[in-house]
């Protein structure tokens, strides 16, 4: 185990293994007039800073997010705790955007939608994974890379709506 553990340390200090973490938006305001572009509602808002929570001890290098209210909202209060700025990329571009995060070889968030966050992890790790439920909003992809491939692990998180 230690030598395993002393591969893992050699190989950060070469830059070659990172981790991307995967998570679709918080719930969105479904009450509200912009229906193509509806912000978070207040459940989504908490489930937002409980994320940030759940990262808090994560280093991260960048957080990537489409340029959605919903999506932007979700990353903000992880952003604002780390210090970093929130870079749009197009969920609709994600093999491109996959290759991209893949040769930054950096520990990131990317917040995206039920549609694309499975499709990019899988991209990532060269399986293939689908859509989810609309009302699936707990999943934390965690795709831990090295040398330009991945193993992802699945994680939820504990956070119930007070709402």
């Amino acid at each position: 185990m230690i030598l395993g553990f002393q591969s893992c340390v050699d190989a950060q200090k070469d830059s070659e293994l990172f981790t991307i973490y995967l998570v679709r938006h918080s719930e969105k305001d479904l009450t509200s007039n912009n229906h193509s572009n509806p912000p978070l509602s207040q459940c989504g808002e908490q489930r937002s800073e409980n994320l940030s929570n759940f990262l808090r001890d994560v280093n991260l290098d960048a957080i990537y997010s489409s340029d959605y209210i919903r999506t932007q909202n979700t990353a903000l209060p992880t952003a604002l705790s780390k210090g970093l700025e929130i870079s749009e990329y197009n969920p609709q571009e994600l093999e491109d955007f996959s290759k991209l995060l893949i040769a930054n070889k950096q520990d990131v968030l990317v917040v995206g939608h039920s549609n694309t966050t499975g499709v990019l992890a899988g991209l990532l790790v060269g399986e293939e994974i689908g859509a989810f439920d609309l009302d699936v909003y707990d999943r934390v992809y965690q795709a831990l890379m090295y040398k330009n491939s991945g193993r992802l692990q699945l994680l939820h998180t504990a956070f119930d709506c007070s709402d």
